[in-house]
């Protein structure tokens, strides 16, 4: 018998349970995470322990006939336990602690009475996947299977109403994860449903068993999936929307790398590109890039162009923001086009233009802002403004170099030298 189906299911609740144990470990004496995780393990348990193979494995080794069920049975009523810890947690309220305490002693009842039940009943006829059906008439057994069944549908069924009633009354994320862990949640009452359905059959004569073996784990396994996505959801989505806005703004970010690309490749200011990294890193590297080369044409720097596109953008625009960032793309543009022109040598002091030699600092402290490179981008790539201002402005080179920078920054911050 095939328990692939099963494994799946404990793979992706203890995948969540992975993805969840760093806050764990920062926050350990928080119950609301500890509650989740411990419904992640504990599903995933049940997944594990329900399996055929795993059943066969376990009653083989131990030397008694179905030991496994009342096993999966006391992980079923557990991750039940869990479930209610945190839907308490969730609530909040002055007696959280208190309120937790009697589901999880009444619950402890209950896996006490579980095993009671297997102890003084006889099941002598290893059952991998239908022992609810085959032993339902059996004495202590059919109170064993009703014990655990009924305990797990008063779990799901709370935690369906509490998480789908609470979504009312929030929005966003959180929303959307207690909507799906309420659909998790209605599928554990199918399941719950579907196997108590089928042992009052059996008491009648009829003979559901197809409702044990195959609709129970359907929904199980539906119950697993959406139990996972609705914890991950409030986790996955801020890093999700982190992740896209970096790759945005690293792409955002190409035109001004573009514009810059003479200038890093002629004087070796790139550092090399990381490989397999992550989109943050790949962002620090080309904002570093971007840096390094500024540093070096901030001798090129114009201030009067600056001031004089200024005008032009901000009359043309009305947008303060836009028309900065478009006498800042000018500016670099122009000062990319005298460094070309300058060969090796260029002047050692500041900004030309009216600004003289102190005005570098106006320039980089100004242009170098993470949110102002990014309209700087823009305007590159989208402004005529620029190309028609920068071309106007003679490619001369002035009397000096600039001194070669001293030392590219890193993909940290730190000089690479």
């Amino acid at each position: 018998m095939n328990g692939l189906p099963h494994y799946l299911s404990a793979a992706a609740l203890w995948l969540g349970l992975l993805a969840r144990a760093p806050d764990l470990l920062r926050h350990r004496h928080d119950p609301y995470l500890r509650s989740i995780c411990a419904v992640l393990g504990l599903a995933g348990l049940c997944f594990f322990l329900g399996a055929p193979p795993t059943v066969g494995t376990v009653n083989r080794l131990s030397g008694v006939p179905n030991l496994a069920a009342p096993l999966t049975y006391a992980a079923i009523t557990g991750y039940s336990a869990a479930s209610q810890v945190l839907i308490v947690h969730w609530r909040g309220g002055p007696r959280v602690r208190r309120t937790a305490r009697r589901w999880i002693l009444a619950y402890t009842l209950l896996v006490l009475g579980i095993a009671t039940m297997f102890v003084l009943g006889d099941a002598p006829l290893e059952r991998r996947t239908d022992l609810d059906t085959y032993y339902a008439n059996t004495p202590y057994l059919r109170e064993m299977i009703l014990l655990y069944l009924l305990g797990h549908l008063a779990a799901a069924g709370v935690t369906a109403v509490s998480a789908l009633r609470w979504a009312r009354e929030v929005h966003g994320r959180l929303r959307t994860a207690l909507v799906t862990l309420g659909l998790g949640a209605l599928c554990g009452t199918v399941y719950s449903l579907a196997r108590l359905a089928a042992v009052a059959a059996r008491w009648t004569g009829h003979d559901w068993s197809s409702l044990v073996t195959r609709t129970s784990p359907a929904a199980a396994g539906l119950g697993a999936l959406l139990t996972v996505v609705g914890v991950l959801v409030p986790l996955a989505g801020p890093r999700l929307t982190e992740w896209r806005r970096t790759r945005r703004t690293y792409a955002r970010l190409e035109p001004l790398e573009r514009e810059l690309d003479g200038v890093l490749t002629r004087h070796a200011l790139r550092l090399p590109p990381p490989r397999w990294a992550r989109p943050a890193t790949r962002l620090v590297w080309r904002r570093t890039s971007i840096h390094n080369a500024l540093t070096y044409v901030d001798a090129y720097a114009d201030r009067e162009l600056y001031d004089m596109t200024l005008r032009a953008a901000l009359h043309r625009t009305g947008d303060a923001e836009r028309a900065a960032a478009t006498a800042w793309a000018t500016v670099i543009a122009a000062a990319v086009r005298r460094e070309a022109q300058a060969g090796p040598a260029a002047p050692t002091g500041g900004g030309t233009g009216s600004g003289g030699p102190g005005e570098s600092d106006w320039f980089l402290e100004r242009a170098t802002d993470p949110a102002a490179l990014v309209r700087i981008a823009d305007a590159l790539a989208g402004e005529p403004l620029v190309r028609a201002a920068a071309a106007r402005v003679p490619a001369q080179a002035p009397a000096e170099a600039p001194v070669e920078a001293e030392a590219a920054v890193g993909p940290e911050g730190r000089s690479t030298s």
